[in-house]
């Protein structure tokens, strides 16, 4: 049976423009649609707007506009813009749709039947920014967090939502399942807030102050709190409580949102749906800021990022790849040009489209633009662990997407590219054209197919993040169009690119950005042309103490070492670390056998042993390369061979 998935997005709040965190949120909901849809699931993409409350009449009047007419231009932006950052929703929600305030009425009613909201008198500190009441331990110095306003103590009568009477459950279902809340990070900071007293929720707004909003069905002098009204939308949106769509992709919910509407959706919205009878959801997941000038976005600090801005100048694929690869999930982030330059220049136009426009262009220089044959006898020999490579990258690549961690799943991907950009560099394939023997012949025909289809899975697993290049790629790696390239079950499976298929010219997937020329400023930032340095690769993802100790770094001391015919950067090392192994190294273009010999170095003692041009390579050697060569670790003095790191 197919897999479902449904993903939501918060709806919006329409008081300001989409900013780069709205486009942030949305895209990571479409990478995770779209990955699931590389598993053959039936999904469901739900985003829309949030359009009553106290905020809107504010905005309206500031844009001499009615609300009506604030709300459906306002919404109509975001509405856009989606479609412009190949964002492919199943459903664009808004809150003034008169289906959804149906399913708010006939929520409220039931629960109210059920006496879970009673009428009271209430005095408390109300932030008009968040359209809440705060609690003086929430605030921080005396003011809202977000708006870093002080509140307004009101007094009046209102409804109010017995959510104390599901803190208990709520509390023993977040403890019962360690993963409805994640990162973790976040699922501490709700049940933190659980060990104090959970305050019943004001739900209304009396009429004599705000319109603007969803009349309570039980009493006609009231409106819907903007929070009880906007968060039934994840259900209205599938024609709750009958509808097809409910039954079918309810059960299977992933929720998407920022840190800042952390309790609304890890409190209130869980013990709604418990008080209303409808099943809990499956996960929160929760995204960290984009900060800009060290400060959270905001169009009162005046530093909001527009991300068409981005889009229309640096290409739609490249921010897309931007935001997934820089964002930690759930962790801050900075943005700034600067690193999105960087990050173009150096894993798109280096990496990426410097691996795709050699090997096309190898291919046609070689065989004439058709993928060769491939002959068993060498296939093993010239292979050098790039299948193995490969299937490890898809593998890691599906199992971090699954957890929300698309910042990793990115830097497996780019671990294969670079191990595809060393094996050209170690094969040498221009060497072995030169050569013009038959045996010459079969090796580089290996070697070109190995790197096609290197390519071929290359552009399935970017497909989620960036579906216009995985397109371009596929195209000139001449697949067919039709073809579900992208589909897992065909990205964990070698050899599958056909021998004898003819490929198009190559093109530059990502062409590098003059740095010089790069003297834009977005939204007041003063950011500054990137420096023309060397940029290292980005720190790979975090591991446990558990994992690196799984590493077996020893002291060799090399015995002997030779050059490997037909291998300009390898040298092969004799060492000895107790035992005597032999282990392949780039370094043949900074060190000479007689330099290295005698030389205590580190070798990874516990990798798994693979075939360089033929020779077994039983270990790694520890070495360091920048734009000036290569260095091997050594020690300041020697030890016995075989001695472990610690």
């Amino acid at each position: 049976m197919a897999e479902t998935f449904y993903i939501t997005t918060p709806i919006y709040y329409v008081n300001a423009r989409p900013h780069l965190g709205h486009a942030y949120t949305t895209i990571i909901a479409d990478v995770a649609c779209r990955f699931h849809t590389m598993k053959g699931a039936e999904t469901f993409f739900l985003t829309g707007t949030d359009e009553h409350g106290d905020k809107i009449i504010r905005a309206a009047k500031e844009e001499n506009l009615t609300p009506r007419a604030y709300v459906d231009q306002i919404s109509g932006l975001f509405r856009n813009l989606w479609p412009e950052l190949n964002i492919g929703y199943d459903h664009f929600i808004r809150t003034t749709d008169p289906s959804h305030m149906a399913v708010v009425e006939q929520t409220l009613q039931k629960i109210y039947d059920s006496g879970d909201i009673y009428f009271s008198e209430y005095e408390g500190l109300y932030c008009f920014g968040c359209e809440r009441f705060y609690t003086e331990r929430e605030l921080v110095d005396g003011k809202c967090p977000d708006h870093e306003t002080e509140p307004e103590v009101i007094k009046e009568s209102n409804y109010f939502f017995r959510m104390s009477r599901y803190q208990d459950w709520l509390t023993d279902h977040i403890n019962k399942n360690p993963d409805f809340i994640r990162p973790e990070r976040y699922k501490k900071e709700v049940l933190a807030f659980l060990r104090e007293p959970l305050e019943d929720l004001c739900i209304s707004r009396p009429k004599t102050r705000i319109q603007w909003g969803i009349t309570l069905p039980f009493d006609n002098d009231y409106v819907t709190y903007v929070w009880f009204d906007a968060l039934l939308n994840y259900v209205s949106a599938l024609g709750y409580p009958d509808g097809d769509l409910f039954k079918k992709f309810w059960p299977h919910v992933q929720h998407i949102v920022a840190k800042d509407i952390l309790k609304p959706h890890g409190i209130y919205w869980p013990i709604m749906l418990k008080a209303a009878g409808i099943p809990i959801y499956q996960h929160l997941n929760v995204h960290g800021y984009w900060n800009v000038d060290e400060s959270k976005m905001s169009k009162t600090i005046g530093n909001v990022v527009e991300p068409l801005q981005l889009k229309n100048v640096y290409g739609l694929d490249a921010f897309r790849f931007f935001l997934i690869r820089d964002m930690s999930f759930g962790l801050d982030s900075n943005f700034s040009e600067t690193a999105l330059v960087q990050r173009i220049n150096s894993d798109l136009a280096n990496d990426l489209g410097n691996l795709f426009s050699r090997v096309l262009a190898m291919a046609h220089k070689y065989f004439k633009g058709v993928v060769p044959k491939t002959d068993p006898d060498i296939e093993e020999e010239l292979r050098f662990g790039l299948k193995s490579d490969a299937l490890k990258a898809v593998a890691e690549f599906e199992s971090f997407m699954e957890t929300f961690a698309f910042h990793k799943a990115v830097a497996a991907v780019w671990e294969f590219i670079n191990q595809m950009n060393k094996y050209i560099d170690v094969v040498a394939p221009w060497e072995l054209a030169k050569k013009k023997t038959k045996a010459s012949r079969k090796q580089l025909e290996v070697v070109i197919y190995n790197l096609l289809e290197g390519l071929r899975i290359v552009s399935g697993l970017v497909y989620p993040i960036m579906p216009d290049t995985a397109f371009t790629m596929q195209k000139h790696l001449g697949m067919d169009p039709e073809a579900p390239f992208y589909h897992l079950d065909t990205l964990k499976t070698w050899k599958v690119t056909e021998s004898g298929r003819t490929l198009p010219k190559s093109t530059a997937l990502f062409p590098r950005i003059d740095t010089k020329k790069t003297e834009r400023q977005i939204s007041g930032s003063k950011e500054q042309p990137a420096k023309s340095e060397q940029k290292f690769p980005p720190i790979k993802p975090e591991i446990d103490i558990d994992a690196f100790s799984q590493i077996d770094l020893r002291v060799a001391t090399v015995v002997h070492a030779e050059a490997i015919p037909r291998a300009k950067k390898l040298l092969k090392l004799e060492v000895d670390m107790g035992e005597k192994r032999s282990v392949v190294a780039g370094i043949a273009e900074f060190y000479t056998p007689e330099e290295i010999k005698g030389k205590q170095v580190i070798i990874v003692a516990n990798l798994k042993p693979v075939k360089l041009m033929g020779v077994l390579s039983n270990g790694m050697l520890i070495a360091a390369v920048d734009d000036s060569g290569s260095a091997v670790a050594t020690l300041d003095k020697n030890v016995k061979p075989g001695t472990p790191l610690s």
